[in-house]
């Protein structure tokens, strides 16, 4: 997985350029009507209910800015937040604040929104053993944000990159010539390699476990892509305890406790970081 140093290189990367995307050569807006020695403080006021985050990566926007800037968190990230809340103040030149203001919400109001909709899964699979997944599907340029507001919520991390983890999905598989040709040359490639990193298989139908089962010393885990509910519970039947078991393949908070009913270690969605809605919040003048 990727190392706590990687990840803090991978978001101070993400600010610089997205600074560097949103200012360019200045922010004529207040350069032109804001007196440089101006100073004064604003807050960032909550007009929605769910779970904060991004509150320390606001703080890195607004001191890769300025680190004269006074950063005041008053709510910490995964907190429960409702309208009318007050998640943080800052403090300094107006000018530096209205460079950051946007930034700062962009990335505080994605990453609000996804940690609200993962811990609503995680809620759902609290009397479950099963833990909730993102996966790649994320906003090209910001999966570290991304993966980060999903722990945030509650959730579990996947892979971060291809670097990271083997997953044998089906054009793999059809690709190198069938599954247990495909769990054998990377076994192969991982010993030459000298790679020490988990297997996971992806399964489309019974038979296709029962297959992997053949190799399942070198699985980690076995991915039950778009399985009902009673092919799920065969499955992880068959498994046992030879491979962790994960679902997925479009499930929804709705459908997540049928299939953690049926005794998966993992459920896995895309839709945590593809398919959410910002949280509303705004940055107000004191």
């Amino acid at each position: 997985m990727i190392s706590q140093h990687q990840l803090d290189q991978e978001i101070q990367q993400i600010i610089i350029n997205a600074l560097k995307e949103d200012i360019g050569d200045g922010d004529h807006s207040s350069l032109a009507c804001i007196p440089f020695e101006a100073e004064g403080k604003a807050q960032l006021l909550v007009k929605d209910e769910g779970i904060i985050a991004g509150i320390d990566i606001a703080k890195k926007v607004f001191h890769q800015i300025d680190s004269s800037l006074v950063f005041e968190p008053l709510i910490n990230d995964g907190k429960v937040i409702k309208n009318g809340d007050i998640a943080f103040t800052i403090y300094g030149k107006h000018q530096s604040i209205l460079k950051g203001e946007r930034l700062a919400l962009n990335i505080m109001q994605r990453m609000s929104a996804i940690a609200t909709k993962t811990n609503q899964f995680v809620k759902l699979l609290k009397p479950y053993k099963t833990q909730i997944l993102d996966t790649r599907k994320t906003t090209p340029g910001i999966r570290a944000l991304e993966k980060l507001a999903v722990k945030i919520g509650g959730g579990t991390n996947h892979r971060y990159a291809l670097y990271d983890m083997i997953m044998l999905k089906d054009n793999h598989i059809d690709f190198a010539g069938g599954i247990t040709k495909a769990i054998d040359k990377t076994v192969s490639y991982l010993q030459n390699n000298q790679l020490d990193l988990k297997i996971i298989v992806e399964a489309r139908d019974l038979i296709e476990v029962e297959e992997i089962l053949k190799s399942s010393q070198h699985v980690e885990r076995i991915l039950l892509d778009n399985f009902s509910y009673v092919d799920t519970q065969k499955a992880v039947s068959l498994i046992g305890n030879a491979c962790k078991t994960e679902s997925s393949g479009g499930i929804t908070p709705k459908t997540a406790v049928e299939f953690a009913k049926c005794g998966v270690d993992y459920i896995s969605s895309g839709a945590l970081t593809h398919s959410i809605y910002n949280l509303d919040l705004s940055l107000k003048a004191v």
